[in-house]
């Protein structure tokens, strides 16, 4: 027996007994039960997840998706985008979706936008939660959404406002935090200051987006920790790409670094019309068991997670990139093991 289960046993506690902190964080030679740090996990696949589809799905195979995700313990989902139909067609129906979901007192709905005329739409509608959208470049900001870095910052400000005044709760996602398809590099001095800007007008977060993946964990654990801490108590969320397969790596760096809430899509489906090679977000299922498997705790069912990615995956009509749901979670029961 290895010298890290003799210590479990030499303190009288069960072996699957969890460490005080993630491994990455543990003291060595000390052992004890623990509350798990709570990570909050938001389901993106309704609407990130399927914006860049050529398969279009029907307003009730989305709300099939919602439930499925429901069902394996999500509390938080995007589950529409109030853009252009003609630009984003599979986001032409979001009010019927809106209309027709599941209603759980302890779920909450986000509802996208990019400006105030989609504000304007999601506030007509019951959705909890709107999700504004600025960015940190001006040439995603033009392209995206026809405005530079400055403009959409005032748009970001005066579109809290209105959801206040509205009694609505108001979040903001800056993208391309981490670079830019056309501009290269941003400068992560001019993300905190947008940053701090936001947080003057106390949205109930702030999102760092790394919009084409570009982003390493370095640069991640460094511009999160600076702008956990220029914002804080305002939480920190971040939202990654798997487009050079840094994704898990940059969420393993977000969380040591003080985000509290990830975006994730079931088996990693998702990517931006107007990024060009912007690939899928991160898989739910593999952040999940990465973070549980390392002391954290999602609150999720992981086994009823991978049941919905296969099912999203018959729907889509092909397989789907994430990992986990593909050979399941371990350990695996016995007729699996042998096998």
């Amino acid at each position: 027996m290895n010298g890290r289960l003799t210590r479990i046993k030499a303190l009288g506690l069960p072996i699957h007994t969890r460490f005080t902190k993630p491994f990455g964080d543990c003291t060595m030679g000390v052992v004890e039960p623990c509350q798990a740090r709570q990570i909050e996990i938001v389901e993106v696949g309704p609407r990130d997840g399927l914006q860049n589809e050529s398969v279009i799905l029907s307003t009730g195979q989305k709300i099939d998706f919602i439930t499925r995700a429901i069902d394996a313990g999500i509390k938080r989902l995007e589950v529409a985008s109030f853009v252009n139909p003609k630009l984003v067609p599979q986001m032409a129906d979001a009010e019927a979706v809106i209309a027709a979901l599941p209603q759980h007192k302890d779920v909450h709905y986000i509802g996208l936008v990019l400006n105030k005329r989609g504000a304007l739409r999601a506030l007509e509608t019951a959705v909890h939660e709107l999700g504004i959208v600025c960015t940190a470049s001006d040439g995603f900001g033009q392209r995206n959404q026809g405005q530079n870095a400055g403009e959409l910052l005032t748009m970001a400000t005066d579109v809290m406002h209105l959801c206040q005044q509205e009694g609505r709760v108001a979040q903001v996602t800056i993208a391309t935090a981490f670079g830019c398809p056309f501009d290269g590099e941003v400068d992560p001095d001019s993300v905190v200051a947008m940053a701090c800007t936001l947080a003057e007008h106390q949205p109930k977060e702030i999102a760092l987006a790394d919009t084409i993946g570009c982003a390493a964990p370095g640069q991640v654990a460094a511009l999160v920790s600076r702008v956990a801490q220029a914002i804080a108590p305002i939480p920190v969320r971040v939202h990654f790409h798997n487009t050079r397969n840094t994704g898990l790596a940059n969420v393993w760096a977000a969380i040591q670094s003080g985000a509290v809430s990830i975006d994730a899509s079931f088996g990693g489906l998702g990517g931006c019309p107007f990024a060009p090679r912007a690939t899928g977000n991160v898989p739910t299922e593999d952040v999940v068991y990465m973070l549980e498997r390392s002391g954290y705790s999602t609150g999720l069912d992981l086994d009823r997670i991978i049941t919905a990615v296969n099912w999203l995956g018959d729907v889509m009509g092909r397989g789907l990139p994430g990992m986990v749901s593909k050979v399941g979670a371990f350990p695996c029961n016995n007729a699996e093991q042998s096998s």
